[in-house]
């Protein structure tokens, strides 16, 4: 090793070398001599920056009269050049971290021994045009940010490689790990297990093994595994809380060859690497694309490569969304309201609790207070009246429970069928205001309540007879039985007695079948959860809930039978089951040929259909003359090449004011599965640029689509937004559809409330008079509207509709976030190249790299918590409608943060689910 010498500054020391780079005007080639510590091993070099020049700081730079210095002192060994140290000629370290990053560029590393020596003052050289390259950038309006607080605060929050889900295990935890994964390579790590030990999920696989190069590489390591002790400093980078670190890691995981450069390969490289990890592909296909468009801006003079400068620039842009209307100090105070209080009297927390729960359900408990008082009334009339009966001599209590449980069964089996009169809750609920008072939302879950009670009735009822009546009248004596001669006829000696009769195999009858109902309707089994053999998985499902249901006309049959032939009742006008029954059966039974008589006389035509990512099936049709519908609304749609008797529910996703109808329909089922392969059967990969897998157009052309009947419309909790001026909108995967008909329906509102207002200026009428409501009725001012989706490719399903509303929504009544939470949260390595491309794809052209709209999107799972605040922020005082639609996981959290808020807050919200 040697003393390498060039010709310019005459600033030396005994083993430094100095080194003068005028920051403003530095020109030429740099020249630097000085020689080598052989006792050290370390060269250092000063670099000087005259005082006041960009980016010096005086606090971390000793002044020597105009002068300042600083100080690099570096590790040369006979195979690595490292930065030993950073400092000013004082002494003291240097704080300025665009220093320290150029530093680092000295550093390399190589298996040919001396040649990394001769190369040393040509690293030298490198990073003194990097000071000068910095310079000139710094002179450009995209030149390098500032470490301001805000800044800094992002920097924290970029570039994790372990996040808290994914390994932020201690290193005791992760060695455990290591020692479990080694127990059969001789304590080797292979990189095939690298990001399963340190806590990466499998599909992160290939970005952990890209990490593990990255690393073998700062440390010169050749081979494809390591041992603990690397491991350990592998550790120790990436869970390094320095940004600076976290920077430089991810540029040596671009930067392959180690050349301190990155090149438009590289980019390429490391963007199908980020999209391959955060399932989107999409980016995946267009890396050529993208990679050119950051070259393109980070590289603007066309060298041909980008620095590491350029990534921490783009990394601490500021965000471009502000939140409107919200202040620190009053999110502060906010925060602080809801913390939960907790009474320390027991009856004081009670009181509250059951005040809060009384405000929130009054609808529910006041109709759940009455059913249950009419059951009661019921039983206690029946057990009294059969109390003072001679045969309660003989049977006993068990009589007057069994005939108690009968009375009860009576009326829920007629209540039961109420709360599946779709049409004429949709009526009672568009037509009259008993939906102030009455809860027709819990329809459905009314329903599952009532067929509980007709369990537990049906169980005391069998129970009383089988296990106390019978083994009575069996075993008593021929004077106790004497009275009974005429109820039961002569004295039975066994059960088959009672079986044989009409009383006991229609009894028998209903508890098969409604076990059978009852069983299959679980959600456990209709939703098919469970594992279960092939054989019996084929008994299970929609369709067996569905057939399995309609084995209830058999049981009504049986009831009335049952209630005929009663054994202790033989006046007519005492048979009552037939009384209870006789409006609900003949409601539920109009219903039923209104639907077979309205969608035989409005036929619908298939206009448009398409296939999209995620197994979507879109399916335009026409629409029927005098079918009016609100957004948010359902209908029933039925195809006889699938099942002629099976009519299956979805919402609409077409706006009132559009002349189509449309659904999209997500194949979870065996009826949806077998609907999207006839439809698919006649469509053709799409021309002209149009979105999804598969198009079909006009029915005219394509005379082989299969015939769709329609019945409908049917009321949903949606459908009531139009009461709110600000409504909170949320739907999961494809629950969005009805969300997407609200949007469409407030588009086309503002469309009509323009043209209004134009005519009024004019003197003319308005254009537009199919738009159902007229913009002076139109309540709602302010939508907010978060589609949280799994894949890339949902977002293909509304891209028209999210692109119109953007277009149409000059004033900013509806506010869009689309969340894909296949991408890993932001500040996460896997996705910080990600948010690169995002910001400034959608800068320059205006489009979402990840939904390909306009709406910008958002990686990883909402803070729902942090929504419901910002919106109690910005309308306090108000009612917030908001309405759910999709998996059942998040309602529980929805809905009990719209509790909290409308508790502790000036601001109300409602909280509706959507149900079918």
């Amino acid at each position: 090793m040697g003393t390498e010498n060039y010709n310019r500054h005459d600033h030396y020391h005994s083993d430094t070398e100095a080194v003068g780079v005028d920051r403003n005007a530095f020109s030429g080639p740099l020249t630097v001599s000085g020689p080598l510590n052989k006792r050290t091993g370390r060269k250092s070099v000063q670099f000087y920056i005259p005082d006041g020049a960009p980016g010096s700081s005086s606090s971390s730079m000793r002044s020597n009269g105009n002068e300042d210095y600083v100080e690099i002192t570096l590790d040369v060994r006979d195979d690595s050049v490292a930065v030993h140290s950073v400092k000013t000629a004082g002494g003291a370290d240097v704080e300025d971290p665009e220093l320290t990053l150029l530093a680092k560029g000295l550093e390399k590393r190589s298996s040919f021994g001396s040649s990394v020596v001769r190369n040393a003052s040509a690293r030298i050289r490198q990073v003194s045009e990097e000071l000068k390259r910095l310079t000139s950038f710094s002179k450009r309006p995209v030149g390098r940010l500032d470490r301001t607080k805000s800044a800094a605060a992002r920097a924290l929050r970029g570039l994790k490689f372990i996040s808290k889900n994914d390994g932020g295990a201690a290193w005791a935890a992760l060695e455990k790990r290591f020692d479990e994964l080694t127990a059969d390579t001789s304590g080797l790590l292979p990189r095939s297990l690298f990001g399963e030990c340190i806590g990466m999920n499998k599909d992160s696989k290939e970005f952990a093994g890209e990490l593990f190069d990255a690393l073998s590489r700062r440390r010169n390591i050749t081979g494809d595994a390591i041992n603990k002790a690397q491991l350990k400093e592998f550790w120790d980078q990436i869970s390094d809380q320095s940004f600076d670190s976290r920077l430089q890691t991810f540029f040596d995981m671009v930067d392959k060859d180690a050349d301190g450069r990155i090149t438009e390969y590289e980019v390429r490289e490391i963007i199908s690497l980020s999209a391959s990890a955060n399932k989107l592909s999409n980016i995946q296909k267009q890396a050529d694309e993208y990679a050119a468009l950051i070259m393109e801006e980070l590289d603007p003079d066309n060298r041909g490569y980008i620095m590491i400068e350029h990534l921490e620039m783009l990394l601490l842009q500021a965000p471009t969304q502000s939140v409107r209307g919200e202040s620190r100090n009053l999110s502060q105070m906010l925060s602080q309201k809801l913390k939960t209080t907790h009474h320390g009297n027991p009856i004081r927390r009670w009181y509250e609790d059951l005040k809060y729960f009384l405000q929130d359900n009054w609808q529910r408990c006041w109709v759940i207070v009455l059913w249950i008082g009419i059951m009661a009334g019921l039983f206690t009339w029946k057990y009294i009246q059969y109390k003072n009966r001679a045969v309660y001599k003989v049977l006993g209590p068990c009589v007057c429970i069994a005939k108690g449980a009968a009375e009860t069964l009576k009326l829920n089996m007629a209540l039961i069928l109420l709360p599946v009169c779709r049409n004429t809750i949709t009526w009672l609920r568009n037509k009259t205001r008993l939906g102030v008072a009455v809860p027709f939302d819990d329809n459905l879950n009314f329903h599952k309540v009532i067929a509980m009670a007709i369990t537990i009735g049906v169980g005391l009822y069998a129970i009383s007879h089988l296990t106390c009546d019978f083994p009575r009248l069996i075993h008593a004596t021929e004077e106790q039985y004497e009275p009974m001669e005429q109820f039961f006829g002569d004295q039975a000696h066994n059960y088959w007695h009672f079986v044989k009769e009409a009383e006991g195999y229609t009894g028998i009858t209903m508890v098969v079948l409604m076990t059978i109902a009852f069983t299959l309707a679980t959600p456990w089994l209709r939703r098919g959860k469970l594992n279960l053999p092939p054989f019996l998985k084929k008994l299970t499902g929609f369709n067996a809930f569905w057939y399995s249901h309609h084995l209830f006309v058999i049981v009504y049959v049986m009831l009335i039978v049952h209630g005929i032939k009663l054994y202790l009742t033989k006046e007519w006008y005492k048979k009552t089951t037939w009384m209870y029954l006789a409006v609900p059966i003949t409601l539920y039974a109009c219903e039923r040929l209104i639907r077979a008589f309205r969608s035989s006389v409005k036929p619908v035509k298939i206009l448009k259909v398409a296939v999209y990512p995620g197994n979507v099936l879109a399916l335009h049709m026409s629409k029927p003359q005098g079918f009016k519908y609100k957004s948010g609304q359902y209908m029933f749609v039925n195809c006889a090449a699938v099942s002629p008797f099976e009519w299956h529910p979805f919402s609409i996703t077409s706006a009132p004011g559009d002349d189509y109808l449309s659904v999209h329909i997500r194949t979870l089922g065996d009826w949806t599965r077998q609907l999207k392969t006839v439809f698919s059967e006649v469509c053709q990969p799409p021309r002209n640029g149009k979105s999804g897998l598969l198009r079909a157009e006009n029915q005219e052309e394509n005379p082989n689509f299969p015939k769709v009947l329609i019945d409908g419309p049917y009321g949903a909790p949606a459908q009531d937004y139009k009461k709110y001026d600000v409504v909170l909108l949320v739907g999961l995967g494809i629950g969005a559809t009805p969300m997407i008909s609200i949007v469409k329906d407030i588009v086309n509102n503002m469309k009509a409330k323009e043209e209004e207002e134009n005519a009024l200026e004019h003197g003319g009428a308005p254009k537009n008079k199919s738009t159902p409501t007229s913009a002076n009725n139109f309540r709602t001012t302010r939508a907010y509207f978060y589609w949280v989706t799994r894949e890339q490719g949902s977002f293909d399903w509304f891209k028209g509709v999210m692109n119109e509303v953007a277009e149409m929504d000059k004033n900013g009544v509806i506010e869009m976030h689309n969340y894909c939470t296949s991408v890993y949260e932001e500040g996460d390595a896997r996705s910080a190249l990600i948010t690169m491309l995002q910001s400034i794809n959608h800068a320059k052209n205006g489009v979402d790299v990840v939904s390909g709209t306009s709406v910008k999107s958002h990686f990883a799972k909402p803070n729902w918590r942090n929504v419901y605040k910002r919106i109690a922020l910005n309308h306090s005082g108000s009612r917030i409608g908001v309405f759910y639609c999709g998996a059942p996981a998040p309602t529980k959290e929805l809905k009990q943060l719209a509790l909290d808020f409308s508790h502790k807050t000036s601001t109300k919200f409602d909280f509706h689910k959507e149900n079918f």
